[in-house]
């Protein structure tokens, strides 16, 4: 079976299952507005567990198949465990210790099945340091989901930048990039402005994971590869990292729910459509050929790597990211 045709099942697959969640949304997960919302009318959430499910069942084809190995496909099941906790926080709060518990634990196991993390520092560091990257990645995710369209638009850009960049070298690897990126553009059906579901913390939380997994065996196949998935990636990290420190540096309750992130801001000045435009703008024009120099040339990825984001920074801060009132 070709893997366009693949592809195309996945997307279309990916569309039914969302569509079958939102009848059960629709009853039982219905977002009502409030004051750090970015929508006006009642819209039902968790339709990520559409893409979620789509996703695996892809892996096990792969994994089955032997297109994928059990170190790869295990990392996609202890995702699911990412996905349960933020299927049950969808449905009623799960404290944040509790959260991040399961963050920590399920990031932790992923690094455990990846073949070795040394080429960041030393062993142990380097574990450490990815566990800590993976958990930023749910959060980040989960932070930067806050307006219609936003999180499918950046999964598929960025997995379709690692799934390129990956195909002569690790197949496999690219394989379940591109399968993300499929998944992501079916969700997008409908979660596209305005949007007619939510991807809620169940496909937030494990997008992340699956993008910070696979950005850190992107690097382990070409360290150059994974400085290219961070580029691609900027957006959200740049926005989620400043806004993080500017609430804790200004002595806001950073762990509470806000909308004070640049894209936020934004939003609310231009409407969901147009920030979701400029984005794609920014991923296309500007992070893309930089993703693509930094693969190329990778004595200079770590340039390519400020020149994206210190721009970035910027904007960000120009929008106030971080602070109350936009």
């Amino acid at each position: 079976m070709s893997l366009f045709v693949i592809t195309l099942f996945q997307c279309g697959f990916t569309v039914i299952l969302v569509g079958l969640i939102r009848r059960y949304a629709q009853q039982h997960l219905l977002d009502a507005p409030n004051a750090r919302s970015s929508h006006s009318i009642p819209t039902p959430r968790g339709g990520g567990l559409g893409s979620v499910l789509a996703y695996v069942l892809l892996g096990g084809y792969y994994f089955f198949t032997q297109q994928i190995n059990l170190q790869y496909f295990a990392s996609l099941i202890i995702g699911l465990a990412i996905a349960g906790v933020g299927f049950m926080d969808d449905h009623r709060h799960v404290p944040a210790r509790w959260r991040m518990l399961v963050q920590l634990a399920a990031s932790s196991a992923a690094v455990y099945c990846l073949p070795a993390p040394e080429f960041i520092f030393t062993a142990w560091l380097g574990y450490g340091v990815a566990v800590l990257f993976i958990t930023w990645c749910i959060n980040l995710f989960n932070f930067m989901d806050g307006i219609d369209g936003i999180a499918g638009v950046e999964a598929v850009f960025v997995a379709s930048i690692l799934g390129y960049l990956l195909w002569h070298t690790n197949t496999p690897l690219a394989l379940l990039s591109i399968s993300l990126a499929s998944v992501s553009i079916g969700f997008l059906v409908w979660n596209w402005p305005p949007a007619k579901i939510f991807m809620g913390d169940v496909g937030s939380g494990y997008l992340g994971f699956i993008l910070g997994v696979l950005i850190l065996l992107a690097a382990q196949t070409d360290l150059a590869i994974g400085c290219a998935g961070l580029i691609a990636f900027a957006v959200f990290v740049v926005d989620a990292t400043l806004t993080l420190v500017q609430r804790i540096v200004s002595g806001q309750k950073f762990y509470q729910a806000h909308c004070s992130h640049a894209y936020q801001h934004a939003a609310k000045r231009y409407g969901h459509l147009k920030v979701i435009a400029v984005v794609c703008g920014i991923n296309i024009l500007f992070l893309f050929p930089l993703a693509m120099l930094a693969s190329y040339y990778p004595k200079f990825a770590w340039v390519y790597l400020l020149i994206a984001y210190l721009p970035l920074i910027g904007l960000a801060y120009g929008f106030r990211a971080g602070r109350m009132h936009g």
